[in-house]
């Protein structure tokens, strides 16, 4: 069970790399979706790691010279009191373990303080992907680190820092994620017998959506694909639109979230009978997933590793006629065949040089071929141990 103790030995980790400085952090703050309408809430990973704290606003202040710690309360009105409620110190406290709660009114006097002691501060900064796309970032990220710039004369940026350390799982991660993927499990397993009963995407996706909550979980983990025929050729479609049609496939990327820690698992089904050549495409993308996943190991050099993907899938790509050599590998296989898996679907494993024990990464080759109308990927979610691995989600079968 994650408690308050979780979250005080992950802020004494992060507090040692940093060599005892000052670290501020905040959660992530509400996005307006239409007028005076939110999206639903979503925290900002590291601050929940770190506090447990799962609402908006809130703000953690860490002197680890003097191991005196803050939050920091947000502003709520009596009328969004009233509409949206809110957490109450006391409660915070108790979640996090960090004793002491301080208005928004007196952040500034605190960080006066700080930065006479000294005029390093530690912060996220923005993600480095992001600086250039059109994707927008929480803006909470950014006001804090201007607001930082106002006191200290150095703002550095400890994103790389909690990466490394939320990359190794601790137990009660595991168990968590465990219990998500077993959840994602069941609702395959359910569903996968019903596939001749529905006629679009769309009500495959609500079957699983009902079966998550019905079971507990907050719901999907991310937005969740279902893409038969030619759908499955674009690799994040999320439409889930389209009828059904015997003869096709029907790809299934979907993991449920249950507490903070997600699944993300990957399953290709027929709807019907289907062609050899489908069959064909599929026993290739399976035949590859076994080999790879038995690839795993403590100590296993990423760069090798990829470079043994690339070998493997190249090998798929030409035993389908589908051309020779890594230009048409990329072609057919496009994306990344692993990423970590944690609080955020797409975790940060820190560009570590080997796979260490207690990362949770993803294995999922997968052959896309608009011309054919086929796409075919299988992923599962991967635990590295001391000695191999441990395929946590090896209980749903990757049969056609």
């Amino acid at each position: 069970m994650i408690d308050s103790s979780f979250h005080k030995s992950n802020r004494r980790k992060l507090s040692k790399v940093l060599d005892g400085g000052i670290i501020v952090l905040s959660a992530h703050g509400l996005m307006q979706s239409s007028n005076d309408g939110t999206f639903k809430f979503k925290q900002e990973p590291n601050f929940w790691w770190l506090t447990g704290i799962n609402q908006p606003g809130w703000m953690l202040i860490i002197d680890g010279s003097t191991n005196r710690e803050w939050l920091v309360k947000p502003n709520i009105s009596d009328v969004d009191l009233i509409f949206n409620g809110g957490l109450a110190s006391d409660i915070a406290s108790q979640i996090s373990g960090v004793a002491d709660a301080i208005e928004r009114s007196n952040l500034g006097d605190l960080l006066t303080e700080l930065a006479v002691k000294s005029d390093c501060v530690y912060t996220i900064h923005m993600p480095e992907e992001f600086s250039h796309s059109e994707v927008y970032v929480n803006p909470a990220i950014g006001d804090l680190a201007k607001l930082l710039q106002l006191h200290f004369s150095n703002v550095k940026d400890c994103q790389p820092d909690l990466v490394k350390l939320r990359a190794i799982k601790q137990p009660v991660e595991i168990a968590a994620l465990k219990d998500s993927i077993d959840l994602t499990v069941r609702a395959f397993e359910h569903i996968k017998p019903l596939l001749s009963s529905f006629d679009y995407e769309y009500q495959i996706e609500a079957e699983f959506s009902y079966f998550f909550r019905k079971n507990g979980a907050v719901g999907h983990a991310y937005e969740p694909i279902v893409a038969s025929g030619n759908n499955a050729c674009t690799l994040h479609y999320e439409a889930n639109n389209d009828r059904l049609i015997k003869g096709q496939m029907v790809l299934l990327d979907i993991g449920a979230l249950s507490g903070m820690y997600g699944a993300d698992i990957s399953r290709t089904y027929a709807l019907g009978d289907v062609s050899n050549r489908q069959k064909q495409i599929h026993n290739a993308v399976t035949g590859a997933h076994r080999q790879i996943v038995g690839l795993l190991k403590p100590g296993l050099n990423v760069a090798d590793y990829h470079r043994q993907v690339d070998e493997i899938m190249t090998q798929v790509v030409e035993e389908l006629g589908l051309g020779n050599g890594i230009d048409a590998c990329r072609k057919y296989f496009p994306h990344a065949i692993s990423h970590g898996l944690g609080l955020d679907t797409h975790d940060a494993l820190g560009r570590p040089e080997c796979f260490l024990p207690g990362m949770v990464l993803t294995v999922e080759p997968g052959i896309y071929i608009p011309s054919e109308g086929i796409g075919v990927r299988i992923e599962d979610d991967i635990l590295i141990t001391d000695t191999s691995h441990i395929n946590l989600s090896a209980d749903l079968s990757i049969d056609l």
